[in-house]
């Protein structure tokens, strides 16, 4: 049986090396691994670290990449029962993370998708390391049916071919992997999440930018699931309290006091008042104009495309 990783890159800098690197050490027991890079016009030399790791290479024009479009030529440029994606700052933790995917499939009957959960890099902000501590459970589980929580992550996460056959990625910009999780459990998929199937993935921004890939990220939420983040000061300054108490816990608990502890609690409210604020407007992007909503996205994306 042939599986496939297939990674979606541009200019994938230092960590691209990495990455392929513990893709090629993958443990698999008597499979064969076929490994296909689409590349977007990198100018980094990350053409070269992936033929260097026998990548088989594709190329899309950065003017017509689209997430799902992407991820859509790579299951056809691939040959895998099973495609494995990653980004190409995400790093399989293990050199059995691939066989942890596969062993998701053998859980159910029908599970077209499966995905592993995220490791934070050294140095990450203290917000990431608790969240992925609180959202990554610690025991495997599947979920089927339209009412399932319809999150995956093609950060971290592998696709049954013949489910994707029936229910590929809709050709969106944003939002692709919540999109087919959607679709899939819709169609009667199930999906499945395994917990050693581990990558390292994290990252940080300097405040400007994280706040440009939190509307973005909102706005997806808005197109993809129609939610609408509440807003008015009453919420938001209760939703920024909690989360900073829910920090200075976690921080608490790991050790962390005196002056330290003050340091990350300022850290924190910035980071959760940007949050709240990009919350409160990508959710509300269809009520701002296509310019605002380009000024204020990361990618400069002026368009809202709520899925039908």
């Amino acid at each position: 049986m042939t599986v496939s990783v297939a990674i979606p890159v541009l200019n994938g800098g230092p960590l691209l090396d990495e990455v392929l690197g513990a893709v090629r050490a993958q443990r698999l027991d008597g499979d064969e691994l076929e490994l296909v890079i689409a590349d977007s016009g990198s100018t980094d030399g990350s053409l070269s670290v992936a033929q260097r790791h026998g990548a088989q290479v594709v190329s899309i024009a950065r003017s017509s990449f689209s997430h799902g479009g992407a991820r859509n030529r790579l299951m056809r440029e691939t040959r895998g029962s099973h495609v494995a994606f990653l980004t190409q700052d995400a790093t399989p933790a293990s050199p059995d993370w691939l066989a942890s995917l596969l062993r998701g499939f053998t859980r159910a009957e029908r599970v077209g998708l499966v995905y592993g959960p995220y490791r934070a890099r050294p140095g990450a902000p203290h917000w990431v390391r608790r969240e992925y501590a609180d959202f990554f459970g610690a025991s495997p589980s599947v979920e089927r049916g339209p009412a399932a929580m319809p999150f995956f992550t093609d950060a971290n996460g592998c696709l049954l071919r013949e489910a994707w056959e029936q229910v590929p990625y809709r050709d969106v910009a944003y939002a692709e992997d919540h999109m087919i999780a959607r679709d899939m459990l819709a169609a009667g998929w199930a999906k499945a999440y395994e917990p050693s199937a581990a990558v390292i993935h994290s990252h940080s921004y300097p405040p400007a930018e994280q706040f440009g890939r939190l509307f973005d990220e909102f706005r997806a939420l808005r197109e993809v699931h129609g939610h609408v983040e509440e807003a008015g000061p009453r919420h938001t300054l209760g939703t920024v309290r909690r989360q900073v108490a829910l920090d200075r816990a976690w921080l608490r608990a790991s050790g962390v006091g005196g002056g330290e502890l003050d340091r990350a609690t300022i850290e924190s409210l910035r980071f959760y008042a940007i949050r709240a604020t990009a919350a409160a407007l990508g959710t509300r992007a269809d009520r701002l104009p296509p310019r605002v909503r380009a000024a204020l996205s990361r990618d400069g994306r002026g368009t809202f495309d709520p899925a039908e």
